[in-house]
This record gives structure tokens, sequence and C-alpha cells, in this order.
């Protein structure tokens, strides 16, 4: 099958090139296009098909499915193959990145209180703060962020309206290194945000909506994670032992308040990166 596939490929390039001297068809690769969440696809919140049945999208979505794959016609100087699968994959996105920007909650990212400076690169953040002599550096990546959105009736096919589509919200693991002047290593907590203590119920008494994954001593200044260096994982930790690791953590401003302000701040800067991705990914298919 996949030969029969190639020779068809080939066959039209060929036709092409004798109808159009000018043109050259480059390789076509089709990738699949993988999620933010490596145990899922992006959820479909994401997708305007979903946020408006009645939206331009949903019309280009069955074009997308249905276009037939037509002899390459370069029209700039890319030289890059162009279809019409093309041009409606370009206008879907142009509807997508409209209503992405509608919903867009934070055109700046919130500021973290507390004194918390933030460093960007890429999709890291990097929050700094100076307590006394010691040095508090929270790092997180808002890739692989988001949590599936899967309930029973995605799984049957039921279509929710935009109002009961659940927010996306951005959870990401976390590193926290506190570092003191005289000490040699740095005591790094690698945390993370169960799914099941996000949320409060009302009149519930308040939870800790974060947790310590592992804690271990790091030289100082290294990016990477040493893993000849003895780390502590607390599944199997005495709970009085782990309740002064979290007040350890409190003491230094890592508490719910902290964990609250950095969900938030993450979602933002999960959207922003995820406009720019629809944003380049509409500029590449268009060849801009």
């Amino acid at each position: 099958m996949l030969k029969s596939v190639v020779r068809a490929v080939g066959t039209a390039v060929r036709l092409s090139s004798a109808t159009t001297s000018t043109a050259r068809a480059l390789p076509l690769s089709c990738p699949t296009l993988c999620s933010p969440n490596s145990a899922s696809t992006r959820p479909f919140t994401r997708s305007l098909w979903m946020l408006n049945n009645n939206g331009a999208s949903s019309g280009f979505r069955s074009k997308l499915f249905s276009a037939k794959v037509t002899s390459p016609s370069v029209s700039c100087g890319c030289e890059g193959l162009h279809t019409e699968g093309d041009k409606a994959f370009g206008v879907f996105l142009s509807d997508e990145i409209k209503e992405e920007l509608k919903i867009q909650k934070n055109k700046t990212l919130p500021k973290m209180s507390g004194g918390w400076e933030l460093e960007m690169t890429g999709t890291e953040a990097k929050l700094i703060r100076n307590v006394a002599s010691e040095k508090i550096t929270v790092t997180f990546n808002v890739n692989n962020s988001i949590p599936p959105n899967f309930d029973e009736e995605a799984e049957q096919g039921q279509q929710k309206s935009a109002e009961e589509e659940p927010e996306i919200v951005s959870t990401p693991n976390f590193v926290v290194e506190v570092t003191k002047q005289a000490a040699k290593h740095s005591l790094v907590f690698d945390c993370h945000f169960p799914e099941d203590e996000v949320s409060h119920g009302e009149g519930e008494e308040e939870s800790d909506i974060f947790a310590i994954r592992e804690v271990s001593f790091q030289p100082e200044g290294d990016s990477e994670w040493k893993e000849n260096s003895y780390t502590l994982n607390t599944d199997s930790l005495d709970w009085a032992l782990y309740d002064h690791l979290m007040d350890f953590l409190a003491d230094r401003g890592i508490d719910n308040t902290f964990a609250d302000e950095l969900m938030e701040l993450s979602t933002a800067v999960e959207h922003q990166e995820y406009i720019k991705f629809l944003e380049n990914l509409q500029g590449f298919v268009k060849c801009n």
C-alpha cells in the first residue's frame, strides 16, 4: 500500500514538472501533531469547532478531510508544496487564532506577589526571590502542563457548549532550589500538583494543593539533576518529616497562595505560547 502511494505521488510530481517547468515539489511529510500533554491529546476545548458548533471551522473541518490533493502549484518564492488542503488549513488557523485571542484572559503576564522576579526563556519560567542570605529559585516549564480533559460524554462523542466546557488550567511540575551562601550544595524540591488536590470544596478544611515528590542535595548552580546524589522519595516518607519539609517551603513563600498564583501565571504563559505556535504554524503553512 505504501509503495502504491509513493508511486502515485511520484507520478503527480512528474506530470507537474512536465507541464510547469518552474515548479519543483519538495518531499511532503505528515508528522503527527502531538499534544502538550504526553499522556493524551490536547483537550477538545482548544478546538474552534467545539467552542462554536456553528463557527467557520466546522465547515472547514469537513473540507480538510474531504479535500483532494491536486498537483502542486508554486505561488511564492519558497518553492514549497501548495495545495487546496493547505489553503483550507490556513483559513482554519486564521479563525482559530482569532478565537483564541478573543478568549485570552491575560494580555500581559500576571504578577507574582512576594517580591518574585520572573525570567522567561521560551516555555521555561524561572522565579527568583532573596530572603535574608538565602536565594530561592522556582523553575517550571509550561510544556506538557495541561491535564487531560476527557470525560464520558467526550468518549461517547457528545459535544458540550462553550459555557459547559471546563476552564483550561496549566498545572506544571516545578522545582524549588534553596541556596545558602555558606553551603556548597542547594536543597532541591521536585514538586507537582496532584489532580485531586487542585481545587478545594467549600466548607472543607484547606489542604495543600501541591505536593513534594522528591528532595535532594544538588551542586549549586548546576542545571542538571545529578542521579548519583541521594534522592529522598516522599511516597514512603514519615508524615512528620514531610510536614516539616512543607513548613520549610512555606516559611520561604512556597505555600498555597504561591501555588495558586503560579498556576495562573503558567496558564497565561501556556496560552500565549499556544497562540504563538498557531501563528507560526499559519505562517509555515502559508509560506510567509
